[in-house]
């Protein structure tokens, strides 16, 4: 079975469909603060005509609860992915998929990411082209099914999924021209070498 891929951080139609195009799985769109950010009404226009297939998901950043709902009522995603300790707050909908995140930092709580279903694990900061530990992210990966974030691009999302054996793989900055701006060759170019393994 292939690898999980998700674009993270589409802000135009062009993006969308290159992603779509190339054969991404997953679309996040960003409400947190970030060059990256848009409004759930615009999400919800990016999304029209969306195959039903590709995984609509909300990316949010300690949202407070009348955010969330504001998102959750307007764009309707398939997928929440926020910090694992937001979803204490937050009144989700049972048919939305919880996306927790999880930092590589020191003090990370394994066995709390071991039990969950699915899991994002990425590098300390978002979005900022860092790395996260593969070495960590492999033995998460051996015990639940793990999205893979943190400083991937086309030219080393192949080694992270051959070392790591992740469920999934999550970029944003990797397919950038400049921050906040995705390449739509590098779109492709991603989903090809993720796919490819």
């Amino acid at each position: 079975m292939s690898v999980f891929v998700k674009i993270c951080g589409c802000r135009t139609r062009e993006q969308v469909e290159a992603a779509v195009e190339a054969g991404a799985d997953g679309l996040g769109f960003v409400f947190a603060p970030s060059p990256r950010q848009v409004t759930a009404e615009r999400a919800r226009e990016l999304c029209d005509g969306l195959p039903a297939h590709v995984q609509r998901i909300a990316v949010m950043h300690h949202p407070e609860a009348a955010e969330w709902q504001a998102v959750q009522s307007v764009f309707r995603p398939d997928w929440l992915q926020t910090d694992a300790d937001d979803f204490v707050g937050l009144s989700v909908d049972p048919a939305i998929r919880d996306l927790p995140v999880y930092r590589d930092m020191d003090g990370l709580d394994e066995e709390a990411v071991a039990v969950q279903p699915l899991a994002l694990f990425e590098a300390g900061a978002s979005g900022q082209g860092q790395l996260a530990d593969w070495e960590r992210a492999a033995r998460l990966a051996a015990r639940t099914d793990l999205i893979l974030a943190g400083g991937l691009n086309p030219d080393n999302v192949a080694a992270a999924i051959s070392q790591v054996q992740p469920w999934g793989v999550d970029v944003s900055s990797g397919v950038e021209r400049q921050r906040g701006v995705k390449d739509l060759a590098l779109i492709k170019a991603f989903v090809a070498a993720a796919k490819a393994e």
